[in-house]
């Protein structure tokens, strides 16, 4: 058999197995984390806000991470969930887009103000942050730093 048609071949049964779905019942780790079936999945192309982090509304502080946890918990109410594994991240989670009855979990999330599109991975839900955005749903009712300045910020405080 040519090698040069084996090679080819080769790497797409390697890469079709590699990138699974996943279905099952999650657990909500965080407002862009879930764990499904014994595997640890970062949400494709969304940042939350993280669990200890607080937003401004209304001159108040609050926990909009924890609320983001909340709601994205309330959303799923216990149904079970389907993801497409598109790759993994710097910290071997798996990295998927995930659905429950249908609708993008993600892009509910970014819609609805609890999350923002992660321009450094992805712009498919940037539509979706304008609409929340412009209405000043969720974390957009307010003031808040974008999840990936706050890391960083905690980090440099370390």
């Amino acid at each position: 058999m040519n090698r040069y048609l084996i090679a080819p071949a080769l790497v797409l049964f390697l890469s079709s197995v590699a990138l699974a779905d996943i279905t099952g019942q999650p657990r909500v780790i965080d407002g862009d984390t879930l764990e499904v079936a014994g595997q640890r999945i970062r949400l494709h192309g969304i940042d939350a806000p993280e669990s200890r982090q607080l937003c401004r509304r209304d001159g108040e502080r609050w926990q909009c991470g924890k609320d983001a946890t909340g709601v994205l918990e309330a959303f799923l109410g216990g149904r079970p969930v389907s993801c497409e594994e598109l790759g993994r991240d710097r910290y071997r989670r798996v990295v998927a887009k995930c659905a429950v009855d249908g609708v993008d979990i993600g892009e509910w999330m970014v819609s609805r103000g609890w999350a923002v599109a992660y321009y450094q991975y992805s712009y498919e839900y940037s539509r979706a942050e304008q609409r929340a955005k412009s209405a000043r749903r969720g974390v957009w009712a307010g003031e808040f730093e974008k999840p990936w300045e706050w890391r960083k910020q905690q980090r440099k405080r370390r």
